[in-house]
């Protein structure tokens, strides 16, 4: 019989190695960016020193923002590759804090299959999913980072872990280390001392979340009791086995004589005080429990029944319906937007809000409405191409009572004078061509300028066509009626 699985231990080794292997896949992948020649970083060790910042910087209630954690990941990469500038040591150290957040994915969190043999020699396989890092959001809307419990086993190296045994172990080890001078040593101690009380603390914000959303998945009656006094007398003998090692560290720092042995001991004084404040705080979260407890219960007692759950429109309706064909995806959608719009409010008042603004009196208005201001306007450009020294030109040329005369000469006597002269004279005799002799008797005008085709082509280097031949006619009153054709007229 093969007992591998039996006792777990197996089962434990193989989720231990799980999660390190998304730190490992970093520096596997690292070569792939095209945005920077990223072999000069340890993207592991980058990895581990996130979770150590995330860690450290975590409370009960909250953790660090993203920016936080960046700018204290700066120094570390910018000590493994000093001759790059510090907007890519920026940008690697967001590659890897999204990375263990696993931005991309969406539930954001790994999977690893590992397998276990039971009892009757049959392998048997299985998924274990876990995060390192999560985003949560305060009360005040704002996202900050906490590490998992997998995430802390990564940094000291071990896996599903009675909390309370290896915290006192962690601390008779420090505390012999110090005793041993090894304050080297006793640092590595003190830290993985400080990760297991962030993650009793975890332990119980977890059940204090449980509680929130249903008392009764939790047990209040006998586990959570028995956790809140254990952990009480856990707390009251850290208490004292902090201050004696405290003690103990500051005489070692006072002493100490090399200044390296004193910046060790200084260290140390600090992550053993940041570990009392961090047990006092879970000292204040464990007498206050009951007292929440009471409170959700009553709180969810009196709530009324269980509201039905929202809907899952990415993974109850869209991923779904993307595999249907065209013509049966209609009725699901047509279904959801007919429910989610909801009906309509109509347009029509009602009787009371009707009344009440028939009756509304009118508002005053005021006769004046005050000074108005003075337009400044801008001067209209001139927009005529022809002055009126070419208009009086054109009047002469085309004075034409007597004996009528060709468009070609028109047009080369004008351009002698002017090159726009000439234009103008174009244009008018062009108009001239079958003009509205009616139009002009009803004006009053006594005199129309025509111009007539005769079939003679126009031979000029600017102007091409028919050389019309172009005279000034005299207007009767007779000729308001008369077709207004221009040969005719001639």
């Amino acid at each position: 019989m093969i007992d591998g699985g039996l006792d777990g231990g197996l089962a434990r080794r193989l989720k231990a190695l799980a999660c390190t292997a998304p730190l490992h896949d970093l520096d596997a992948r690292k070569a792939k960016l095209d945005w920077a020649d990223a072999t000069a970083y340890q993207m592991a060790e980058i990895a581990l020193h996130t979770i150590d910042q995330v860690t450290v910087a975590m409370d009960f209630d909250t953790g660090a923002g993203h920016e936080v954690i960046v700018r204290r990941l700066l120094p570390f990469i910018a000590a493994q590759a000093p001759h790059r500038d510090k907007a890519e040591h920026e940008k690697v150290a967001r590659w890897v804090l999204d990375n263990l957040l696993n931005v991309g994915t969406v539930d954001r969190g790994f999977r690893s299959i590992y397998g276990t043999v039971g009892p009757d020699g049959a392998y048997e396989r299985r998924a274990f999913d876990f995060k390192l890092l999560v985003e949560l959001s305060a009360p005040n809307g704002e996202i900050y980072l906490r590490a998992t419990d997998e995430a802390i086993n990564v940094l000291v190296g071990a896996l599903d872990t009675d909390v309370e045994s290896a915290q006192i172990a962690a601390e008779v080890k420090l505390e012999n280390l110090i005793k041993r001078g090894r304050l080297a040593d006793a640092k590595l101690a003190a830290e993985q001392a400080r990760y297991r009380t962030v993650q009793y603390g975890e332990t119980l914000r977890t059940i204090l979340d449980a509680t929130r959303r249903d008392v009764r998945s939790v047990d209040w009656e006998h586990a959570v009791p028995e956790l809140l006094d254990s952990a009480l007398e856990h707390i009251e003998s850290r208490f004292q086995a902090e201050n004696a090692i405290l003690r103990n560290i500051t005489k070692a720092r006072d002493e100490a004589e090399d200044p390296g042995r004193k910046r060790s001991a200084a260290e140390l004084v600090e992550i053993v005080t940041d570990c009392i404040t961090r047990h006092t705080q879970l000292q204040a979260r464990l007498q206050a429990a009951g007292a929440y407890f009471r409170a959700e219960q009553d709180r969810q007692q009196f709530a009324g029944p269980p509201r039905k759950g929202g809907v899952d429109v990415f993974g109850q309706l869209l991923v779904p319906t993307l595999g249907l064909a065209m013509g049966k995806a209609k009725a699901p959608v047509e279904a959801y937007f007919r429910a989610a719009s909801g009906p309509s409010t109509p347009g029509v008042a009602t009787l009371p809000s009707l009344v009440s603004m028939l009756l509304r009196p009118a508002p005053e208005r005021s006769t004046l409405v005050g000074e108005l201001p003075e337009p400044e306007l801008a001067p209209a450009e001139d927009a005529d191409r022809f002055s009126e020294q070419h208009w009086r030109r054109a009047d002469e040329l085309l004075d034409l009572a007597e004996v009528p005369r060709r468009l070609s000469g028109l047009l080369e006597e004008a351009r002698e004078i002017d090159a726009d002269l000439a234009r103008l004279i174009a244009l008018r005799v062009l108009h001239a061509y079958s003009p509205e002799i009616g139009g002009a008797v009803r004006t009053g005008e006594t005199t129309a300028l025509i111009a007539v085709d005769d079939g003679t082509p126009l031979d000029d280097p600017e102007f091409g066509g028919a050389d019309l031949l172009v005279a000034t006619a005299v207007l009767s009153e007779e000729l308001a009626a008369v077709p207004t054709n221009a040969e005719e007229v001639a």
